[in-house]
């Protein structure tokens, strides 16, 4: 037996022995045989002596194929980039889904303390941060050679107004920012109380969206904005308080007659009717759509906080609650249904992937966001807000991103450069993902949606081709990228290896040979991910 398997937790040791999978198997008995398989060859998932591991989750297929996603520790310290997804087949692992490469591990012990590192943050973060920073030791491997690094974590705020909370990856040896991402993740660049009751239906008299039905909750005579039938999701006013401040001096929305809002920002409950409204579509896209039963996949719903900030002109997830802010300058307050469909997809890439925001993997975590919320806006199907591919088009006179030519905003990519992306925020880089999907679903003239051109042989970030491609459909489309996201996809995705997982997927749903996985692959070449 080597070393990793005798270090590995005693689950292993209770996990089936056996080489073929039961034909029913439980989640539990696919995280075990993951386990056993891992101890019986970690070489496959570049495994060392002093690595640990935890299952997050596991998912059976029909047929018995089991996929279980994996987190990583090292000397007890997390490794940034080492999760992992096992792919089981009949027992024994038939691949590996992993972005870390090799099985060394720096030495332990620093060069640097942790007030050198918050220094070195420090020098980049600048100004404006609240509280203390922190600092903890971890390993980066973030497709990356694992080196030894502190996460150093400021929060406080960007001059644009918008919160943030930076983690930067610090070099324990000399003070080098490794990398670097914001945990706020926004639309655009750039509990007070408790409720419950018994169930109870009203009618939201919303802003964008005319009189919308809303479930709610009856309690002592009055009525709370608190979704029972979705798992207790909640809406609370903010009044004005920034994001890191609104959880705890927020109100929750209460009603005598369960009517809320009307259809102005004169009652400051017309928003929280569309925040409401919004959450509820995304809860029902999830659960009707992937049989996915909330965010995390738990049953429970999340807390939604409207009128945050003063004329702040965003939306965010961040802490597992989503904070919407009242707009300004142009800009209607931002509860959009494809902007509550892309924040509540935040938190499911959190759930699954956990997609870094930073690099290849920060596109993809929001043209992740940019799909969902889209199929979300498809999904309500609203006469006052009809699907299409722009983000946020009910929010202003331009759109926050247009998913079939994102270049026209004047700083996305369309085209996946050589070498990849970095040093760009997120919202550009999820061009080429945003792109890749609009061809998938629609080509590249489809009927009743704009024309989208591929990218040439010379793009390196406007698509100026004109390949032709026909579209699958956007049912199909984003049935391909969940399945990608939920089981293939890791921390440290890149667009390469987007496009990998992505094929796997369609193999998976519609069979190698299949129209469906050719198309995928040829929307990524015509986006220049080869």
């Amino acid at each position: 037996m080597s070393s990793i398997s005798k270090t590995l937790s005693a689950a292993i040791l209770l996990a089936l022995a056996g080489s073929a999978a039961a034909a029913n198997a439980t989640s539990e008995q696919a995280k075990n045989r993951a386990l056993t398989n891992i101890a019986a060859n970690p070489a496959a998932v570049h495994g060392n002596s002093n690595d640990r591991f935890v299952v997050k989750y596991a998912k059976v297929d029909k047929n018995g194929d089991e996929h279980v996603r994996i987190t990583r520790t090292f000397a007890g310290m997390d490794v940034i980039g080492g999760d992992f997804v096992t792919h089981t087949r009949g027992g024994a692992l038939t691949s590996v889904s992993q972005t870390l490469t090799s099985s060394k591990r720096p030495d332990t012990r620093p060069s640097i303390n942790r007030d050198d590192a918050i220094a070195f943050a420090g020098a980049d973060f600048g100004t404006g941060f609240q509280g203390m920073p922190s600092a903890r030791l971890v390993v980066y491997a973030m497709n990356h050679a694992p080196t030894l690094a502190y996460e150093v974590v400021f929060a406080g705020q960007k001059r644009n107004g918008d919160p943030t909370e930076m983690h930067y990856f610090v070099s324990a040896a000399n003070g080098a920012v490794l990398n670097k991402w914001d945990m706020v993740h926004t639309g655009k660049p750039g509990g007070g109380g408790t409720g419950g009751g018994t169930p109870a239906v009203g009618l939201g008299k919303s802003l964008l969206y005319g009189n919308v039905t809303l479930n709610t909750a009856s309690s002592g005579g009055s009525f709370n904005l608190t979704d029972l039938t979705r798992g207790g999701g909640a809406t609370y006013d903010a009044l004005g308080r920034s994001y890191s401040t609104a959880a705890r001096g927020a109100t929750l929305f209460t009603d005598a007659d369960n009517t809320w809002g009307n259809n102005t920002t004169t009652d400051r409950a017309t928003v929280a009717a569309d925040a409401s409204y919004g959450v509820a579509m995304t809860f029902d896209f999830y659960k009707n759509t992937f049989g996915r039963n909330g965010i995390f996949n738990d049953g429970k719903g999340v807390k939604s906080y409207v009128h945050v900030g003063n004329g702040w002109v965003n939306a965010a997830w961040y802490a597992n609650a989503m904070y919407y802010g009242d707009g300004g300058g142009g800009y209607k307050p931002l509860v959009a249904i494809d902007v509550a469909g892309h924040e509540m997809s935040h938190g499911v890439s959190q759930a699954t992937a956990n997609l870094a925001y930073s690099g290849d993997t920060g596109g993809i975590n929001e043209a992740n966001s940019d799909i969902m919320g889209t199929m979300v806006e498809f999904y309500a199907n609203n006469a006052n807000d009809p699907g299409d591919y722009d983000i946020g088009e009910e929010l202003s006179s331009q759109p926050l991103r247009k998913m079939y030519k994102q270049s026209l905003d004047g700083a996305s990519y369309d085209c996946y450069p050589a070498g990849g992306l970095a040093g760009v925020d997120p919202h550009y880089t999820s061009g080429p993902g945003n792109h890749f999907f609009y061809l998938l679903a629609e080509g590249t003239n489809p009927a009743g949606f704009p024309s989208s051109p591929t990218c040439s042989a010379s793009d390196t970030r406007v698509a100026t081709g004109n390949g032709s491609l026909s579209g699958i459909g956007r049912n199909k489309a984003a049935a391909i990228w969940y399945r990608a996201l939920d089981l293939y996809f890791t921390s440290g995705e890149t667009y390469p290896n987007a496009r990998a997982h992505t094929l796997q997927a369609a193999a998976d749903l519609y069979g190698a040979g299949s129209a469906e996985y050719a198309a995928v692959a040829a929307a990524w070449t015509a986006i220049k991910v080869n």
